[in-house]
């Protein structure tokens, strides 16, 4: 048998692998700013401080947007083999999903939009009556709905191969725990949890029902609307650390993933180049859902108002830009003054309404994509891909 000196043309380097444990450390690192800010803010309660975990679990969304669209960027390369299609497919098809979720009252779904958008238009109409635009409005609305549904859009698109993936070593998984059901209970729970969020969301079955139960004859209430809110956060997060924890074994169903290829190409007749095996063989690594969804269910507790207790939540002002303006000092420089203004007319267009509708919004959605894509894959990797 002849020896082969391995070079880099036969052992190249998978894409975006070298910053992945990078971005893992990012985010587990943004993480306990959370929690550190957290800490800071009940301790000291400070009035007037920036919370900089904002920040920071933006910054990990953000580089979860830019894993994404680098892994879907590959899929798109691709000569053959569809993917190119399929993204496109569901693409148009989250697109007008998204359009018809708007549509939907607030009283069946309660993301919040209609308040946050006239929230933001109360604020904004003082400003453009002002300079006589008053079509401005209409537009502003009608742009943030497009832009919604835009958004929608492209993130089921960048979900789909990842709930294909995520149903394929979900099956693999159960496979090879038959023999803990303990891990199958957990793996079954983090497999349904989008649809546990998007019950949550859902008025009729998620806060009437606690609000008032068909319960006895007496009407009586189980939570209020301030501890619903309060419980929902808290398990969305429950359920973002139960996804993180079921990571392995995920992992495990995706490296054997590799070895059933290989047998597979040794069933195959003919002399296959390495480079071909090398293509087959390979695929894109599970993707950052769970650090996407922990980190997004995070920031409407930052900027839509809410509190972790129980309690009663702090009342939100109706205009803070009035807020923000009252508050300049006449002892301050000119540039402190206009950074107070453009900071006051931000906070009034960008109001904790508005936000919390913005988040609710992206949250459902997240989820929503998640479930579609993953139920799809159960389905093909159940019928089709034998066939």
């Amino acid at each position: 048998m002849a020896l082969v000196r391995r070079s880099h043309c036969l052992c190249p380097e998978m894409p975006h692998s070298s910053w992945r444990p990078w971005f893992v450390d990012f985010a587990v690192y943004s993480g306990g700013v959370y929690l550190f800010t957290e800490a800071y803010y009940y301790v000291l309660g400070p009035a007037k401080e920036t919370n900089i975990a904002v920040f920071w679990c933006l910054l990990t969304v953000a580089f979860s947007i830019k894993m994404f669209l680098t892994v879907t960027r590959l899929y798109f390369s691709a000569e053959e083999g569809g993917e190119r299609s399929v993204c496109l497919t569901f693409a148009f098809l989250f697109l007008l999903l998204a359009m018809l979720v708007q549509v939907v009252r607030e009283d069946t779904l309660e993301l919040g939009l209609e308040p946050g958008l006239a929230s933001m238009t109360q604020n904004l109409e003082p400003l453009l009556k002002k300079q006589d635009w008053d079509w401005v409005l209409p537009v502003a609305k009608l742009a943030i709905r497009v832009g919604l549904a835009v958004v929608g859009s492209v993130l089921g698109a960048f979900l789909t191969f990842p709930g294909l993936r995520l149903a394929q070593t979900h099956r693999d998984a159960l496979t090879m725990s038959e023999d803990r059901p303990m891990l199958q209970f957990l793996l079954h729970t983090s497999f349904l949890s989008p649809l546990f969020i998007l019950w949550l969301w859902t008025k009729p079955i998620a806060r009437d029902f606690l609000h008032q139960p068909p319960f006895g004859e007496r009407p009586f209430s189980l939570l209020s609307d301030s501890a619903f809110d309060s419980g929902r956060l808290w398990l969305l997060v429950v359920l973002c650390l139960l996804r993180l924890a079921v990571t392995r074994p995920h992992l495990q169903a995706y490296l054997c993933l590799a070895k059933a290829r290989v047998e597979q190409l040794r069933r195959e007749a003919g002399r296959i180049e390495a480079r071909e095996i090398q293509r087959r063989v390979w695929t894109p690594a599970p993707h950052p859902l769970p650090h996407f969804s922990t980190h997004t269910s995070l920031h409407p507790l930052l900027l839509g108002g809410y509190s972790w207790g129980l309690g009663p939540a702090p009342l939100l002002s109706p205009n803070p830009s009035s807020d923000s303006a009252a508050s300049i000092g006449f002892g301050e420089d000119e540039v402190q003054q206009t950074a107070a203004r453009i900071a006051g007319a931000l906070g009034g267009l960008l109001t904790p309404l508005f936000l919390r509708g913005i988040l609710a919004y992206l949250i459902w959605w997240t989820a929503a994509c998640q479930l579609l894509c993953s139920l799809f894959g159960l389905y093909f990797h159940q019928h089709l891909a034998g066939s």
